[in-house]
């Protein structure tokens, strides 16, 4: 298989960047860069990738705060999140000081991103879902090839994101989960914002929020 990733947790958030790249090609991505820049240099020098861009699922600081020094080092384009999320980009600043992070700038990336569109790494793709409700412009990425989606803070093993956020909602999440990644297959594994894998069946089965008395096969 020519899909191939690796976490990096990031911050003191913890927060997972994924490097994702296609095996063929050695061409890469990276999506939520949200720190520790020369921690994911050092990481993607270590892999021997070439990065052809960023892509961001939403506009947290902690999934975000690296983006822009590594697009000027790189010269890459930065992809996403949905548009909804503008405000949160232009409120880095703010949430720089909340959460004692050093200063991050405000920024919009080179291109929103659209619920169905596809991004490319290489030879691989990437789907494109839009899952409002931890904030209003988030996305997930699936690879279909290797069965695993990034997906950001809508959903943990065990758990779901907030949604006390501005513009959250909890019955929006509610209803991405399982109106946009359920259908992708209980085969699927997905990499959270924040801690351990687990896959999508797992969660249909276990998870105390989005649980749906699914039998599994």
């Amino acid at each position: 298989m020519s899909f191939q990733f690796e976490i990096v947790p990031v911050t003191p958030f913890q927060q997972n960047c994924s490097i994702i790249w296609c095996d063929e090609t050695k061409q890469a991505a990276l999506v939520d860069p949200g720190g520790d820049i020369q921690l994911l240099k050092d990481k993607v020098q270590q892999l021997g990738l070439t990065v052809t861009k960023l892509i961001l699922t939403h506009g947290h600081l902690d999934h975000v705060g690296g983006t822009e020094p590594l697009a000027k080092e790189w010269a890459v384009p930065v992809i996403g999140p949905h548009k909804e999320d503008a405000f949160w980009l232009q409120g880095l600043p703010s949430q720089s000081q909340m959460f004692g992070f050093p200063l991050t700038e405000a920024f919009d990336p080179d291109q929103w991103l659209n619920d169905g569109d596809t991004i490319s790494v290489g030879n691989q793709t990437l789907s494109v879902y839009h899952t409002p409700g931890h904030t209003p412009g988030h996305v997930i990425l699936f690879n279909d090839e290797a069965k695993v989606a990034f997906v950001g803070d809508v959903l943990f093993k065990g758990g779901i994101g907030r949604t006390d956020f501005p513009k959250g909602d909890y019955q929006t999440l509610i209803n991405s989960i399982k109106g946009k990644l359920w259908p992708l297959g209980n085969d699927v594994a997905f990499v959270p914002g924040h801690g351990p894998m687990s896959t999508f069946g797992h969660e249909r089965a276990s998870n105390p929020f989005v649980a749906d008395e699914m039998p599994l096969y």
